[in-house]
């Protein structure tokens, strides 16, 4: 079968959208963890700039496999971006210019060194900055204690963007906009932070250094993005008549708020579609826990339903009112004004996007590394809801789902994809399902310690566990 590439741009049927007659790409920016995410989005709103601006082009680095930029490679960079929606397009995007891997350590240094370079991003998900729960550096982190250690290629994106930062000042040369493009709230910030404190146990004068003059604006993104399978990579061959090993497809919205720093970034973002806000925040609050909060409600409660989709989901009447009122009244009240945005009709849209039939979103991917993401996607809005002297059914409900879902997966012997699988593994072995939850909370899993001294939450808790375990739908507000 024929690939695609540059050479078969010109056979592709009239209406895929195409790059040809581009200039040769430079690399202005430097992207770690281009998978799925990341090429269906930030790649695609970089790559309408540069027709007209071709030094943006972007290094895909990945720091672990060569699957990805090894395919990209092949097909000289190109792949085919499938919006699946009411009105369905195929586009083929031609961002990327240097394809990097483990082995290419040189390679990704020479680039963070480089002057041309002005932003380095990332969508390494939420573990991969290496943070404790509190959201400061993990320096326990095998990943840190490695690069701490100075021996080898770093292993995590901490290690590599401090010795790009530390490689710039060394040269007088300006730093980067380090710009961190994954779902982890107020993650400028973190990541700036983490920064600065790995940089001090290198060099107090270069963690200064970052503090002061390296920008880590903090970001929004949103567009859902299922897996590329099989039968998705089969059906684009019948449409495009070639092959493309690295094509991705998401829904027509998307959205990549970042917060106006005031400084020149590089690429310009706006003329790109980014909302530029100096309250990213409020951009944040509300898409972690609207959306991401009934994405995972309706993962763990649709998987222990019987779903396998979320659209499938939402064909489940009872969950899909479960959702749509847990947001109404537990979820949007605390979420406070989001400037340009009505809430409302937020949350209508948001439902209706998870009912969109053209997009396979596996309930099973949105259910990874449960522990890394339930604090904030729904956490976060429990404690404004008890802070308010409401105790909230629905989102009790929803974690006890989460726990529910490890519990039967771990007695089960089936593989969890979590950084603690292996203490949820154990800690389920060992307890009942009530016991369970209690336990995830005095380790700070997902559930905070702050919990335990919640005698009515915690009692609510054990009790909405007890009823989704035992599938006693009619005990919870599922039934209504």
């Amino acid at each position: 079968m024929t690939v695609l590439s540059r050479a078969t741009l010109s056979t592709l049927p009239a209406k895929v959208e195409t790059p040809a007659g581009r200039p040769t790409l430079s690399t202005g920016i430097v992207h770690f963890g281009p998978g799925a995410f990341h090429r269906a989005h930030q790649a695609a709103y970089i790559d309408r700039l540069l027709a007209d601006d071709p030094r943006w082009g972007i290094a895909a680095v990945s720091m672990r496999t060569r699957g990805t930029i090894d395919a990209l490679a092949a097909q000289d960079g190109l792949y085919t971006l499938a919006i699946r929606d009411a009105e369905p397009a195929l586009r083929v995007i031609a961002a990327h210019s240097t394809f990097l891997g483990p082995e290419d350590a040189a390679q990704t240094a020479a680039l963070l060194a480089d002057p041309a370079v002005r932003l380095v991003t990332s969508t390494v998900t939420e573990k991969g900055y290496c943070l404790a729960p509190d959201g400061t550096l993990d320096l326990a982190h095998p990943d840190i204690v490695h690069d701490l250690a100075g021996e080898g290629t770093p292993r995590s994106v901490v290690g590599w963007i401090v010795q790009g930062l530390a490689a710039r000042r060394a040269a007088g040369v300006a730093p980067f906009t380090v710009m961190p493009c994954d779902n982890l709230a107020d993650n400028g910030r973190k990541l700036h932070a983490a920064l600065a404190d790995y940089a001090r146990r290198v060099d107090a004068e270069l963690a200064a250094w970052i503090k002061a003059e390296v920008a880590v604006p903090c970001t929004m993104v949103d567009s859902i993005t299922p897996a590329s399978d099989a039968r998705f990579l089969s059906d684009l061959i019948a449409q495009l008549g070639v092959e493309d090993a690295a094509a991705v497809q998401r829904e027509a919205f998307a959205q990549w708020v970042v917060e106006d720093l005031g400084i020149d970034f590089g690429p310009d973002l706006k003329a790109a579609g980014v909302i530029l806000t100096s309250d990213v925040a409020a951009w944040e609050r509300a898409k972690l826990r609207i959306l991401n909060g009934a994405h995972s409600s309706i993962a763990y409660l649709g998987l222990l339903r019987g779903a396998t989709s979320v659209a499938e989901a939402m064909q489940d009447g009872a969950l899909a009112r479960f959702a749509d009122k847990m947001v109404r009244d537990e979820i949007q009240p605390f979420v406070g004004t989001v400037p340009g945005l009505d809430l409302d009709q937020y949350r209508a849209d948001v439902m209706q996007r998870f009912r969109n039939p053209a997009i396979v979103h596996r309930l099973e991917q949105i259910a990874i590394d449960g522990s890394q993401k339930i604090s904030y996607r729904l956490g976060d809005s429990l404690a404004a809801n008890r802070a308010a002297g409401v105790l909230p059914g629905h989102i009790v409900t929803a974690l006890a789902g989460w726990i529910v879902f490890l519990h039967e997966r771990a007695r089960a012997g089936t593989p969890i994809a979590d950084p603690h699988a292996a203490v949820i593994a154990q800690l389920a072995g060992e307890l009942d399902a009530p016991a369970f939850a209690r336990a995830l909370a005095e380790r700070d899993i997902g559930l905070s310690r702050a919990m335990r001294g919640d005698d009515a939450l915690i009692a609510a808790l054990e009790q909405a566990v007890r009823d989704v375990a035992g599938r006693s739908w009619e005990a919870t507000p599922l039934a209504g």
